[in-house]
């Protein structure tokens, strides 16, 4: 009796570990990755999206038109943007200017507008929050919003993005 509940203690003092760190905490103000994602980086099963640079063209078409957000350098390292959304005929969203990276997210602030969006960037999608600034509203027409559109990645060179063109056949991006 006595030795199997030595038995059972010391398998029971073995199966205890320290807690794993909460997934998502933040450090120095940045979230961090959790244990599994941190891992499977490690092991090259996921790229590490902080070192993978946003510059390129983020493209999807579907039903009422076509998605498309470009990335381009910019000055003192941030970058230049320009997007484009459609919603279906009169719906639509545009606007070009400079995006600031921070982490895993991206700060765009709009040329001729007080619209500034932080959009989450994993490296191989552009996300819009679900819910962005009222000033925003100057960037799009008719019913169009921005909340909750996603650019996934097509290309990851300034040159593609630089000769993506919006619906009237101008260029999305613009050198500085």
């Amino acid at each position: 009796m006595r030795l199997t509940s030595l038995s059972a203690l010391l398998l029971l003092a073995a199966c205890q570990r320290e807690a794993a760190p909460v997934p998502g905490r933040h450090e120095g103000g940045i979230q961090t990755a959790s244990g599994l994602e941190r891992a499977a980086i490690e092991t090259g099963a996921i790229a590490d999206a902080a070192k993978i640079s946003a510059i390129g063209l983020y493209q999807r078409n579907h039903e009422a038109g076509r998605d498309a957000f470009c990335v381009i350098p910019g000055r003192n390292g941030d970058y230049r943007f320009g997007l484009e959304a459609s919603f279906g005929e009169d719906q639509s969203c545009a606007g070009e200017g400079s995006a600031r990276r921070t982490g895993d997210k991206l700060i765009l602030s709009f040329s001729r507008s007080d619209c500034i969006v932080v959009a989450q960037y994993d490296g191989d999608q552009i996300s819009l929050p679900g819910v962005v600034d009222m000033k925003c509203a100057d960037v799009c027409k008719g019913r169009g919003t921005l909340e909750g559109v996603s650019f996934p990645r097509v290309a990851s060179d300034a040159a593609t993005a630089l000769q993506a063109r919006d619906g009237r056949g101008d260029p999305l991006c613009r050198p500085d």
